[in-house]
């Protein structure tokens, strides 16, 4: 990688989050093991909305300068995709170990499945591609979660 910009090197150390990225071992899972923390972090649903909020439209926004960087069509080392994934799989969902483990599995699943629209997407170049399809794993993770919770509601 050539010498980068101090905003070049900000972008690699956001999309990556915090050099994760890097990790020869399943750094998207790990990404999602760091959502996952800040999930149980954050125990203010509106907080965390926010904070999911920022995370997604941050993504969007970094993710494509990364691929240009790193000269790669969805490089390993961008995670931010994993990582707002994650989070939009958790809102809303009870901090209970449960959810949270089944939360997180459900979510990987889906991301390495994926299910139309999201093998549409991924194919796309630049931010889209790149963090589309974790969006839309993390939005049916979400749903199938909440799903669940409604019935365990009705059956309980």
């Amino acid at each position: 990688m050539k010498k980068l910009l101090l905003r070049d090197k900000v972008c690699v150390w956001i999309t990556s989050i915090f050099g994760i990225g890097y990790s020869p071992f399943f750094p998207g899972t790990l990404a999602c093991v760091v959502a996952v923390f800040i999930f149980i972090l954050i125990k203010n649903s509106s907080s965390f909305v926010v904070f999911t909020a920022i995370s997604v439209v941050v993504s969007f926004l970094l993710s494509s300068r990364a691929e240009k960087i790193f000269n790669e069509k969805d490089s390993k080392k961008i995670v931010i995709d994993d990582f707002a994934g994650m989070l939009i799989t958790m809102l809303f969902i009870p901090h209970t170990p449960q959810f949270i483990f089944c939360g997180f599995f459900l979510f990987r699943a889906l991301d390495m499945i994926k299910i139309p629209p999201a093998d549409k997407i991924e194919k796309y170049h630049g931010a889209l591609g790149v963090v589309g399809d974790d969006v839309v794993a993390g939005i049916y993770a979400n749903i199938i979660l909440h799903l669940v919770r409604g019935i365990l509601a009705i059956i309980a």
